[in-house]
Parts: C-alpha cells; structure tokens; sequence
C-alpha cells in the first residue's frame, strides 16, 4: 500500500470541516475519503452501490467511524468489518461525541482498535483529530503493510 488514506465516516458536516482542516494544518496531505452514513461506509469498504467502481485494492489505512450513524449505526458498521475476512484487521478508530461507558465498552467489544471522544473545545477537537491522523497515517505500521 503506497497512499495512505483516510476512509471518515461522518454524517456532521461541522466535524468533517475541522476534521479536514485539523489533518490540513499539521501537513498531512493523504487523501481523506468521506462518507455519511454507514451504509455509505459498508458500500465504500466492500466496493458496493454507489461505489462498486471504486478502483484499486488498497483498503484505507484508518477508518475514522461516528457512532451515532443515519442508515447502518457505526457499531454496526464495526460488527460487518469484523465479521468479513477481507475487513477484519481493517484499523477503526471510533471518533465520536459520546461519553456513554457503553458505547465505549460496546466499541472495543467488537474489534473497535480505538475509541475517542471529540472534545467539546475547538481548540482540542483539532489537536486530538491532527494527533490521531499522525498516529495512524505516520507512526503506526498497519496490517495491509
């Protein structure tokens, strides 16, 4: 896997434009693809719907997953990956508002490799989001590599 990218899964267009701008302002150019809905999500991974031509082989390095999801709920989408051969050791990183102890412990229960809460500051949100993307993007070998 040569480019690194970034499949975020997101249905709050505010967060999607500080979550861009946040991985923008520390360099980090990779492609970051995006999708509302974890429908949308599932399509993405599995090359279905509206993007069963997607090209190329390559999985994203981290998926970037909300909880609180239209369509397919992001626990959901974490259960699919899991279960799939081709998606289980796919990196998902739960990025989400919620400070409930059981959509933590339901996220590492289901193969969840992280959960982060999204800081109510601006400040924060974009400094955990630019922290997040160096991690996985720079520092961590994934196991596509």
């Amino acid at each position: 896997m040569n480019n690194k990218s970034i499949l975020l899964v997101e249905d709050n267009s505010q967060d999607e434009k500080l979550i861009l701008r946040a991985l923008r302002k520390v360099n980090l150019a990779n492609q970051v693809d995006v999708v509302r809905d974890g429908q949308q999500a599932l399509d993405y991974l599995f090359r279905e719907g509206e993007f069963a031509a997607r090209t190329g082989d390559d999985l994203p390095t981290i998926v970037l997953l909300d909880i609180s999801l239209p369509r397919v709920s992001g626990l959901d989408v974490l259960k699919r990956l899991r279960s799939d051969p081709r998606t289980r050791l796919q990196p998902v990183v739960i990025l989400t508002s919620s400070d409930e102890e059981r959509d933590r412990l339901k996220s590492y229960e289901n193969g969840a490799n992280s959960f982060v809460r999204k800081p109510l500051d601006f400040a924060e949100f974009a400094e955990t989001v630019a922290r997040l993307g160096i991690y996985w993007l720079a520092v961590n070998k994934p196991p596509q590599e």
